[in-house]
């Protein structure tokens, strides 16, 4: 009897969970009409249909809701033998799929990344950004091993490890008039604030802290880029609010940092699937991430 092929359920759950041979495609790194062929050759091998289209979304049949458990079963029994047979290995090899946020992507992990890469050169981490629920819908998904975001995270499926408290401050323009007196949230209300666009775990909190003070903040600008912020900060059109990490290097003249009142934070934490069995490979990567707790 023929086996099943991994790459082949592999791209099927990947299918069902975004909703597109495309999106899986780009998600897998490849074609359109690769996923789509490993999916018929699934279908013929099982000798059922798996998919149909409802919409413009592809969803499961009945059959292809039912082989979805078995599928993440099969998975992390390959994992877990694939662990076995690294540790009896000698180099740490293969490939770990990171996922996190912007910030620590450019603030963070560069030099977390080139010491794993000096020590492994045979360890390839691919890494990805996204808001908070992206990541761990991703990771849920087990289209990533391991991610780095801001928490809280929701869903039984992951586990989170806080990592380091980062803290929110209020940017101003060097040549800017910044103000003297503590930066209340109604005091924030009365200047032109440039935020985070919806979406993400940083700004849901940044809106939480006005909402508790009772005030109902209009930003002049919702952007997805740090840096965008900060450059419309430097040109004098607003006040941005960003995490402190993110200033990390900054010339000693620009920008004008204060911090809010009450002191605002966010927590960055090392989330993974509760079933995952770590390789040596993500086992290096989660010993490094766990050094942040440290720095």
């Amino acid at each position: 009897m023929r086996q099943l092929n991994l790459d082949q359920l592999h791209a099927f759950r990947q299918v069902v969970a975004l909703g597109s041979f495309s999106a899986a495609a780009q998600l897998l790194n490849l074609t359109q009409p690769a996923v789509s062929l490993q999916i018929r050759q699934l279908e013929r091998r099982l000798g059922i249909r798996l998919l149909e289209r409802v919409g413009r979304k592809v969803e499961p049949t009945a059959a292809g809701r039912e082989l979805l458990p078995h599928i993440r079963e099969i998975e992390t029994a390959a994992a877990a033998a694939i662990a076995a047979m690294a540790d009896r290995g000698g180099a740490v090899g293969g490939r770990v799929r990171l996922g996190t946020g912007a910030t620590a992507c450019i603030y963070l992990l560069p030099r977390l990344l080139r010491d794993l890469r000096r020590r492994f050169p045979r360890l390839d981490i691919v890494v990805s950004t996204g808001n908070t629920p992206q990541i761990v819908r991703a990771l849920e998904d087990n289209a990533l091993d391991i991610a780095l975001v801001t928490l809280p995270v929701a869903g039984r499926a992951v586990a989170a490890t806080p990592l380091l408290d980062d803290e929110i401050v209020a940017v101003f323009a060097a040549e800017g008039d910044a103000p003297a007196e503590r930066l209340t949230a109604a005091v924030l209300a009365r200047l032109p604030v440039v935020l985070y666009e919806p979406g993400g775990n940083s700004r849901r909190i940044i809106d939480e802290w006005f909402r508790d003070a009772g005030v109902a903040l209009k930003p002049v600008m919702e952007l997805g880029s740090i840096e965008a912020i900060k450059e419309l900060v430097g040109a004098g059109l607003g006040c941005g609010l960003l995490p402190r990490l993110s200033l990390r290097g900054a010339s000693s003249g620009t920008p004008v940092v204060r911090s809010l009142a009450p002191a605002l934070r966010r927590r960055l934490g090392m989330v993974l699937r509760r079933d995952k069995t770590p390789d040596r490979a993500l086992r290096e990567v989660i010993k490094a991430l766990t050094s942040l707790q440290e720095s």
